[in-house]
């Protein structure tokens, strides 16, 4: 029989057995519309993010394109050749203090003062809504200003209330609601207060050395595209090569969220993929019982002629059919997540998200769950095909031992590793997607390793008196036994949730507990060097024992290693960071502390050769440098370059002063810099930060102060937040699991039927049969929860220890937690199944025997 004729056989024999309904596919539905829905649904998700980004770009960025200086303003020559270039308008960031006039309380603020064109695209929107006069210009020698609800919040003042910010007071005029290119300025650990270019420059807070951001954004004619602001990127850089600006176009007008969205959408589809193999096993047990079911018609076609083709060829239509029908509500739930998560998250994000459906996602997640149906639907449709119809007369059923014909064993390997290969591909982070592929793999076979073991125990377990116990230990390593199939369901999903719940706990005992205990209390930014010795005296005088550090500081840019312009070097991702706008750099005489030598020699006290330089050990690996090779950096609209003389061990994780880059004092001899300093006092109070605050605050009105617990605070806040989110991708695959459970636990009715039946027909009572299952539910639980204990431990610690440098420590809490999900799960689900099989009489099963 020819191909064709046999699909068009299969096809009429399938539609016609399937008018009965989808009876006993209703988690192999689940399972496949599950996971569907999460891949598509989360890069769905992220692609209206993206587009909303894109779309927005000349709003979020404030312009068509941006240059960004730092310590610096531009040349009159750097002027003039933007404003030969379109409509300029220019602002200034930086962070500062900002206090109550008598002095009785202070905050951080981000300041950021803007030109009277601000903004060039969209809306300051304010309340009262007012023009740039309005708000910023001096009335009665006092300068405006606005800022969100949240700087009035933490000060206790209303709207016309003043506040001194370096040596001038300001009248707040009205609370933003609004700031069009908030999110292109990056993440803020402090509420925004916006005043005029003029009131900054009155303020005195902008000195030699200070750490100022100062943007220019440009409106272009109407006709200008991409290629053309491109041009004019590359245009400035050739007639500026040392002016060490940053450019952004406003294709790229948040990078930082950007970036991040792709992060966690990559993470996200991952787990929704793990969510999606694990429902395979679903779809297995699924196709297995239903196969089972289907026995006699198996039997009675090949009793008639019927080919082992044409029986897998009517099976695997079936499957596809109902593959088809569990990826089309996946994906109707999928396309519908920008819609309503778009609306949820108006409040969270600063970006619009373009609400739509995206093809593209949306195919990636049913080819995902196309190949996963195949990969775990050909085995038991091969072992159906081999299975002789005299056996399935029998009521042998499928459960024998052995695999199908290679051909199937080699499809489903062929379609597995195309599964890995695209989950890979479609990945920015290859190398992290190949490693999750890969553990997800590992996994798959510990647990098949770790059900057989259980098993084995079982079988070689010494006889007990008890009648129930006796019978659990029976069918966990019997024929037929759902001890792979509970395990196999359940470990994967909870080896997930304890490694993220563990990852989770350590950072937030870390941030909480740990980093407190060895961070300091405070860091000091923009001490000019005028101030130094005094600020130092009395940080001295209200400290007492507190040990204060100082350093100078600069900012600069890496520009080229080895003369090679860092933007033509291929980078991996984890040392992208490093070249990533403008680093913190400084100079010493001696090797700084928190840091040892790796490789090389430092420089002698009083060197005054070659400018040499120190690389972070860590970060140098990440970059491919080695000792001897050269690092330029732009510092002032200068270009420097140093010799890499050695390389450093830092331990970032005491937040003490640490530079990647520490320069020989000689290479910045005579430039114009601020210092930088930390206060540590162990046993200090809240009360006595306060009043060191107050203290420096109201002495150095323009050095900048930063409570390290209140930045700690926000970070937790941020990790939370980011733990809620993985936490509840978790639960998918925890849910997935959860339905394959109870897939397997169905699947299994048919045998435990027939068992309950004849043991109480032999004697056996209700009792004692549920006190059978339960202990036989509990044992395989128990076993699955080590397991994932011991597997998601590992893979918390590789993450912690290798990948985030922090210490890792088990948490007992989590290892109680999962007994208890894995044991209500798998005697609860088996319970009920199990109540409905004792229901049953034994009349019509015993006349089948």
């Amino acid at each position: 029989m020819s191909l064709a004729r046999t699909l068009r056989l299969a096809t009429r024999f399938s539609l016609r057995e399937m008018r009965g309904g989808l009876s006993g596919f209703m988690i192999f539905l689940a399972c496949i519309a599950l996971g569907v829905a999460a891949i598509g649904g989360v890069n769905s998700l992220a692609r209206a993010i993206t587009a909303g980004v894109a779309n927005e770009g000349q709003v979020l960025l404030g312009g068509d394109i941006r240059f960004e200086l730092v310590h610096r303003q531009t040349t009159p020559q750097e002027r003039a050749f933007l404003e030969g270039r379109g409509t300029l308008a220019a602002s200034a960031k930086m962070r500062s203090m900002a206090r109550l006039p008598d002095g009785s309380d202070q905050t951080l603020v981000e300041v950021k003062a803007v030109d009277d064109l601000y903004p060039l695209y969209g809306a300051l929107e304010t309340s009262p809504q007012r023009d740039h006069e309005a708000l910023f210009s001096p009335r009665d020698g006092v300068y405006g200003a606005a800022a969100p609800s949240l700087l009035f919040e933490r000060l206790a003042l209303e709207p016309g209330a003043r506040l001194k910010l370096g040596n001038i007071e300001f009248e707040l005029r009205a609370i933003i609601d609004t700031e069009p290119d908030l999110v292109s300025d990056g993440f803020g650990f402090a509420p925004r207060l916006m005043i005029s270019l003029e009131g900054l420059a009155a303020s005195g807070l902008m000195q030699p050395g200070s750490l100022v951001e100062h943007a220019y954004k440009l409106r272009l004619p109407a006709a200008t595209d991409e290629a053309g602001i491109q041009a004019l990127a590359a245009q400035a850089r050739e007639t500026f090569p040392e002016a060490g600006w940053s450019i952004r176009s406003r294709a790229n007008a948040a990078p930082a969220l950007s970036s991040n969205i792709t992060r966690f959408s990559q993470f996200l589809t991952l787990v929704g993929l793990t969510a999606l193999v694990v429902g395979g096993v679903g779809v297995a047990n699924a196709v297995r019982a239903y196969l089972d079911g289907k026995r006699g018609v198996i039997a009675t076609l090949k009793s008639l002629g019927a080919s082992g083709g044409l029986v897998f060829s009517v099976y695997l239509v079936q499957i596809m059919i109902i593959a088809a029908l569990g990826i089309a509500v996946g994906l109707v739930l999928a396309a519908a997540v920008p819609f309503v998560a778009g609306a949820a998250l108006a409040t969270v994000l600063p970006v619009p998200t373009e609400a739509a459906v995206y093809p593209d996602a949306l195919a990636i997640a049913a080819l995902f769950g196309l190949l996963v149906t195949l990969a775990f639907a050909l085995l038991p449709l091969g072992r159906a095909r081999a299975v002789p119809a005299t056996a399935l007369f029998r009521e042998m059923g499928f459960e024998a031992r052995g695999l199908p014909a290679p051909a199937y064993l080699a499809a489903t390997l062929t379609i597995s590793a195309v599964l890995a290969g695209l989950a890979v591909w479609y990945s920015t982070d290859r190398f992290l997607a190949a490693l999750f592929v890969g553990a997800t793999i590992v996994t798959f076979i510990v647990l098949r390793l770790v059900a057989m073991l259980v098993q084995a125990l079982a079988r070689r377990s010494p006889r007990v008196r008890s009648t129930a116990l006796r019978l659990a230990i029976g069918n966990i390593h019997r024929p037929g036994a759902l001890t792979p199939s509970v395990v196999l369901a359940l470990g994967l999903g909870l080896t997930l949730l304890v490694a993220l719940a563990l990852i989770d706990g350590n950072l937030r005992r870390q941030i909480a507990g740990n980093l407190p205990e060895r961070a300091p209390n405070f860091f000091f930014v923009d001490i000019q060097n005028t101030e130094v010795d005094a600020f130092a005296e009395l940080v001295q005088t209200q400290a007492g024992d507190g040990k204060l550090v100082r350093v100078p500081m600069l900012r600069g840019r890496i520009m080229e290693f080895n003369g090679v312009d860092v933007q033509k070097i291929e980078v991996p991702p984890e040392g992208r960071w490093v070249l990533r706008g403008d680093r913190g750099i400084t100079y010493a005489r001696n090797i700084p502390e928190n840091s040892t030598l790796a490789e090389g020699d430092w420089w002698g006290p009083d060197h005054a050769g070659e400018p040499l330089v120190s690389f972070a050990a860590e970060e140098g690996r990440e970059l491919g440098l080695k000792l001897g090779d050269t690092v330029t950096v732009n510092v002032l609209g200068r270009n420097i370059t140093a010799r890499i003389a050695n390389f450093r061990n830092v331990e970032w994780e005491s937040l003490a002063i640490n530079f990647v880059m520490v320069f020989s004092p000689n290479t910045f001899a005579g430039a114009p810099h601020a210092w930088l300093a930390t206060l540590t006092t162990p046993d200090t109070t809240a009360e006595d930060e306060a009043r060191i605050l107050n203290a420096v605050t109201r002495a150095f009105p323009t050095v900048t102060t930063v409570r390290v617990k209140d930045a700690l605070d926000i970070v937790n806040r941020l990790v939370g937040q980011l733990a809620t989110a993985i936490r509840g991708a978790a639960a998918v695959a925890l849910i997935a699991s959860v339905l394959v459970l109870s897939g397997a636990l169905a699947a299994g009715n048919r045998a435990r039927i027939h068992d309950a039946v004849v043991l109480k027909t032999l004697g056996a009572t209700r009792g004692t049969l549920m006190t059978a299952f339960s202990l036989e539910y509990g044992l395989i639980g128990l076993s699955t929860a080590a397991f994932a204990l011991a597997a998601g431990g590992s893979a918390a610690w590789y993450v912690l220890s290798q990948i985030m440098d922090l210490p890792a420590a088990f948490m007992p809490e989590i290892a109680l937690s999962t007994v208890l999900i894995a044991l209500v799960l798998t005697v609860g689900f088996g319970l009920i199944g199990t109540w409905r099989v004792l229901g049953h009489k034994a009349a019509p099963v015993l006349r089948n025997l």
